[in-house]
């Protein structure tokens, strides 16, 4: 068996060459990103671990074979406005640092194009010194990007396609202390 600084070597050689694809981390503390590729789950969770974090939350929405009234999904296509919809998920991560101490490092990628079953449309991953922050900054980040990110799903089940059932209209990016930014 590999001593763990082999293995963690041979991890972080895979990270760097996946984060060269999908746009790797923005700075030290914010890796936000859309992409057509298969989400760095793995990766954007060993990214997220700093030495003075004791917590670290990841999130990871998956497609499944159901929706509102819909059996049988067997197809998701997400399309984005993508350069506001990176300009808006840094603007919720930077909103989630400045509301939240002692956050470490902010995961924020969200795929496009077509899924099937099972694979990962978004995650968000959160590191902190303590858990109820990472929770809390996590479900801040999710529920923004639902609300406020110019990002679309098109569902195709058994009896045909269309938008996904939950669209909203965009919102502005919210401050989980005041409403607003």
């Amino acid at each position: 068996m590999p001593r763990r600084s082999e293995t963690h070597d041979a991890e972080m050689i895979g990270w760097k060459r996946y984060a060269e694809v999908v746009h790797g981390p923005v700075d030290s503390s914010l890796w936000i990103a859309v992409t057509h590729e298969d989400l760095p789950v793995a990766a954007a969770y060993e990214w997220s671990i700093l030495p003075s974090c004791g917590a670290v939350v990841l999130f990871s929405g998956t497609m499944r074979n159901h929706a509102d009234g819909r059996d049988e999904v067997k197809k998701l296509t997400y399309e984005a406005y993508e350069e506001q919809a990176v300009v808006r998920m840094r603007a919720i991560a930077e909103e989630a640092q400045k509301s939240w101490t002692g956050i470490g490092r902010i995961a924020m990628i969200h795929r496009l194009g077509d899924l099937e079953l099972g694979d990962s449309a978004v995650i968000v991953c959160v590191s902190s010194g303590h858990r109820p922050e990472a929770f809390e900054a996590a479900r801040f980040c999710i529920d923004a990007l639902k609300a406020s990110v110019p990002i679309w799903k098109k569902e195709e089940w058994a009896g045909g396609s269309d938008w996904g059932t939950r669209s909203q209209d965009i919102g502005k990016v919210s401050s989980p202390t005041t409403g607003s930014v």
